[in-house]
């Protein structure tokens, strides 16, 4: 497909940091933002870029991006979402940690705990804390996806069964409108399944872009949750979910 210069590009960068945003463009190439939302409006029309509010994303099909990648998009807002989760969970508690770089923001946030008990099928996650004494990492057995170090299949979902923790911190690649919590991996969902079902307390930890994706498995739904974290949520389908289900919304950027 021919592209000119400047949508390449585009493409090309939103391809490099998962997603571009319309003010960051306008001043990259030195024109108005309005030039840049039709050159995204094209590029959507012809499927190479999925349109989010102030910007676009590289699309992911049915294939989740590389680890690498997904941890550049929102980065600063995965932070704060991090930051945000680890206020909710007090020293000494039992908790489960899931795959995804928010939850990954999560366990950085959490460091400063003492007497916490972290389950994970995150490698990531067990590498990170294992080196302070006063957190004890169990890691589950099972496949290692080599793409993002995910512990999945039977094996993992028979240890998490194992347990009955005060916390879960959990993430999703996309989040339906209809409260549908998604995910590309079906042996990932069925760990995921396993960790909701085993946790006192459910914290979902999301930023607004999943609102923008789509993903073909289903891990749940949103009203199973009891927290939800993320930076802003503007889907009025979704803040109807949380008042209607008694889940409670953190906002971290409001």
């Amino acid at each position: 497909m021919f592209l000119p210069a400047r949508h390449s590009e585009i493409v090309q960068m939103a391809k490099d940091n998962g997603r571009v945003l319309v003010e960051d463009l306008a001043a990259y190439f030195n024109v108005t933002p309005q030039t840049i939302r039709k050159d995204l409006n094209d590029l959507c029309e012809q499927r190479l870029l999925s349109r989010i509010h102030g910007g676009a994303l590289f699309p992911s099909g049915i294939e989740n991006m590389e680890y690498e990648e997904r941890r550049k998009i929102a980065s600063d807002e995965k932070e704060a979402i991090g930051r945000a989760a680890a206020r909710l969970i007090p020293d000494k508690a039992s908790l489960f940690i899931n795959i995804g770089t928010t939850t990954e923001a999560v366990s950085k946030a959490l460091l400063d705990h003492v007497g916490l008990m972290v389950i994970t099928n995150n490698i990531n996650v067990a590498n990170r804390m294992r080196v302070y004494p006063e957190i004890e990492v169990v890691i589950a057995g099972g496949i290692v996806r080599g793409s993002d170090g995910g512990v999945v299949g039977e094996a993992a979902v028979d240890f998490i069964k194992q347990f009955k923790v005060d916390y879960a911190v959990i993430g999703a690649s996309a989040i339906d409108h209809d409260g549908a919590l998604l995910d590309f991996d079906f042996r990932e969902v069925k760990v995921a399944q396993a960790i909701i079902a085993n946790a006192r307390h459910v914290i979902l930890v999301s930023d607004a872009t999943k609102f923008e994706r789509t993903a073909p498995v289903r891990i749940g739904h949103l009203s199973q949750v009891d927290t939800f974290i993320t930076d802003h949520c503007d889907i009025e389908s979704i803040r109807a979910i949380c008042r209607d289900s008694e889940v409670e919304l953190v906002e971290t950027s409001r």
